[in-house]
């Protein structure tokens, strides 16, 4: 290239640093007869995007050789030492600038916070002339990451309506609502979604008419927390508000319905999202699994089918997991193992979730030896560790069949602590085959899990009762007596006459 100018070496030091091969940059930037304030900026930013305070120094020796300096130059060199852990020389580089605009006070409060002075970051805050959305974004986006969920929102909820564009003030408000319910903290997600502030109607024209400034992500936000900490009923009043107000879904709103229609085993309700799944999106793999799931769960297992083989070629491993669960969980043991053997022939890898969903299709068609064999197939063929859940299957699946001593045996070799539903399967396998002595043992393993529960209490005193054993079952209401443990509606004493 004969006809090189300022812009085309500044381009083609952009790929190399681009790329962070910044001797090649520096090589060309050097060759430069003419360079511009870009030039220099391009190469201290290069430097200070580079690990190690080796680059930081070459970016602040060109900085300081700059022969005009404009803001980014500035800036960048303050963001450099600030993500590099030395804050002492970006304070002293942003106190010696000409003049500071919004981005020099958003570069030091990042720096605060990246490197943990939460209290720093809130004094620059408080300190800055005139704060914008980003500023004010920045700084909850710090608090939440540190765990200063209640300093975020009153920083958000003091300055908001101050802060100048709202346009990004309202990721600050979905961030937080997002930490709030990450944390179990669902009234306080739901308290700040709806304070989000309104502004007026500027579309329409009429500055009264005063909108709410939600977009889609708050309202998938607070569904989400919704859902994921299994309140069923805040989340299908919230979406009621959102058709309220307009708001349309998409797909991962109709995603976090369809999973708490799951959960609640809401048919109906699952039905008419399907409809709406139809309407508003062209269902992906994603949406098509949860309705699966969501079917399953309700027990619609044609439903489900149906949906599993209108997928053809878009089906993953979630997708034949759901539906294997599906049969699994609702009696259709045979589909379950069927289908299971489809899947290996077509060579989909199965995870441990499918190996709980066979592995409970065995137990419920009392499957003992096909079990065990699916138990072994998962560790030696598949190369998938054992786990918790694997092992209260094959508890249950043994002890089903009358092997309790061989399941008792299971559970002594285990290689973690069994859990309450490894006892709970030995529990029940020994009502099921009135195996008293052991039962006590699991019961005693269920009360240390669970203190508060008298599922294992009242099963054992029954189990006393049947054999004539009033003097232990006797013994077992005093121990609850005596524990404090409560009767739980549902569970009953067999009361007989000795």
């Amino acid at each position: 290239m004969t006809d090189r100018n300022t812009v085309t070496w500044n381009s083609m030091i952009t790929g190399y640093v681009q790329r962070r091969e910044m001797a090649n940059a520096r090589k060309l930037f050097d060759e430069m007869p003419e360079k511009d304030v870009v030039s220099w900026n391009l190469m201290i930013k290069g430097y200070v995007s580079c690990r190690g305070s080796r680059y930081v120094e070459e970016g602040r020796y060109l900085f300081d050789r700059m022969p005009k300096r404009d803001f980014v130059s500035w800036n960048t060199m303050i963001t450099g030492y600030a993500r590099n852990g030395r804050m002492e020389e970006a304070l002293y580089l942003f106190n010696s600038m000409p003049k500071q605009n919004v981005v020099s006070w958003n570069a030091v409060i990042s720096g605060f916070l990246h490197n943990g002075d939460v209290k720093s970051a809130i004094e620059y805050f408080e300190r800055m002339p005139e704060r914008d959305a980003a500023s004010l974004s920045a700084l909850v986006s710090g608090l939440i990451q540190s765990g200063e969920l209640d300093k975020a929102a009153g920083i958000l909820l003091g300055n908001g309506g101050r802060a100048n564009g709202k346009e990004d003030l309202i990721h600050a408000y979905n961030t937080l609502i997002a930490g709030y319910a990450q944390k179990g903290r669902v009234d306080d997600a739901r308290s700040l979604f709806d304070k989000i502030p309104f502004y007026p109607d500027q579309k329409r024209g009429d500055g009264r008419r005063r909108m709410p400034q939600k977009n889609l992500v708050s309202w998938n936000s607070m569904l989400s927390g919704y859902e994921k900490n299994g309140d069923s009923e805040g989340a299908i009043e919230l979406f009621i508000q959102m058709q309220a107000e307009g708001e349309k879904p998409d797909r991962h709103t109709l995603s976090s319905l369809l999973s708490v229609c799951a959960e609640s085993v809401a048919l109906q309700l699952g039905m008419q999202i399907h409809q709406q799944v139809i309407k508003a999106v062209i269902p992906d793999t994603p949406l098509n699994n949860s309705l699966i799931t969501m079917y399953a769960r309700c027990g619609a297992i044609m439903q489900a089918r149906a949906i599993f083989y209108e997928m053809e070629l878009q089906k993953d491993v979630i997708s034949w997991n759901a539906m294997i669960s599906g049969y699994a969980s609702h009696g259709f043991a045979a589909e379950a193992l069927e289908l299971f053997g489809v899947m290996k022939r077509l060579k989909v890898q199965p995870t441990y979730i499918t190996f709980i969903s066979v592995l409970n299709a065995c137990a419920h068609a009392g499957l003992a030896e096909e079990g065990r064999m699916h138990f072994r197939s998962m560790v030696s063929d598949f190369g998938i560790e054992a786990r918790v859940e694997h092992y209260a299957s094959l508890v249950d699946i043994v002890g089903r069949h009358g092997q309790i001593e061989e399941a008792m045996a299971l559970i002594n070799n285990m290689p973690f602590e069994p859990d309450k539903a490894v006892w709970g399967a030995l529990l029940g396998a020994c009502r099921m085959h009135n195996n008293v002595e052991l039962a006590r043992v699991a019961a005693e393993a269920l009360t240390r899990l669970e203190p508060e529960s008298s599922a294992p209490y009242v099963l054992l005193y029954n189990m006393y009762a049947d054999v004539g054993r009033w003097d232990d079952a006797t013994e077992v209401r005093l121990i609850m007596e005596r524990n404090k443990v409560r009767k739980q509606t549902g569970y009953s004493w067999v009361e007989s006459s000795a």
